[in-house]
């Protein structure tokens, strides 16, 4: 396998996550050094590339990056991929508190904001790349369709968080072409996590090549946009999604 991160330090956010162990094993199959960011850990452990890092909060976010940058001596580049959210985060548009909205915009997209922001001045040493995690639902709307028979919601604040981030990362990859660095995003379609085998049929029938997505369909991606293959790749929404905004 082509080692196109060799010795890249990239941190990524939610690394324990279903899209987040995928990301992470490919960056470090291209032969980069993949910084585990995750609320998960009981600790720090950079020896196993392990981070703890809880992106709701400021200071452990802060903290996070600077440990970063001290233990390697740089970072090239910043995967947010984290997806914390409220325990009520499925609740009905009608039904949904101002609250718990503000709280799921700060823990989404104001986090990727200021993981972005702290992480920029070692970025512009590196001339470094972002990738954000984005969705269909940050492109388009819900096919209600499929989820018809189904317990699943599709939910208001995931939409307009997820659309938040593409045109941010475009905002950014405009103001910092010119110190070299390059932020994307890669935006998935359904990807397969046991759903309803109801759901899992409606999608299934409707999109193109007629299954769910995998981890493994993502990672590639995002690894591709850290590297140099991709040095004249910014402001970019990459859709892996099997043809379902094609139609």
């Amino acid at each position: 396998m082509s080692e196109i991160l060799k010795d890249k330090v990239i941190l990524v956010t939610g690394g324990e996550g279903l899209i987040g162990k995928a990301i992470i094993e490919d960056i470090s199959a291209k032969g980069g050094i993949a910084v585990n960011a995750d609320v998960v850990f009981a600790q720090t452990n950079l020896e196993k590339n392990e981070l703890y890092m809880d992106i709701t909060d400021e200071k452990s976010i802060l903290d996070g990056i600077l440990l970063t940058k001290e233990h390697y001596g740089k970072i090239d580049g910043l995967v947010n991929n984290a997806y914390p959210r409220t325990k009520d985060f499925g609740a009905e548009f009608e039904e949904l508190e101002l609250e718990s909205w503000n709280r799921n915009i700060s823990y989404q997209l104001s986090s990727t904001f200021y993981c972005i922001q702290k992480t920029l001045p070692f970025l512009k040493e590196t001339k470094g790349s972002i990738v954000n995690l984005g969705s269909i639902y940050g492109v388009v709307g819900n096919d209600l369709s499929i989820y018809e028979n189904t317990d699943i919601n599709p939910v208001a604040p995931y939409a307009a968080i997820k659309g938040g981030i593409i045109n941010l990362s475009r905002y950014l990859a405009s103001y910092y072409g010119p110190a070299g660095i390059r932020v994307n995003v890669v935006s998935p379609g359904g990807i397969f996590n046991n759903q309803d085998p109801v759901f899992v049929a409606n999608y299934e029938n409707k999109v193109p090549m007629k299954r769910m997505g995998k981890p493994s369909d993502i990672a590639p991606a995002v690894s591709f946009l850290l590297s140099n293959e991709a040095q004249y790749i910014t402001g970019q929404n990459l859709l892996i999604d099997g043809g379902w905004t094609a139609i």
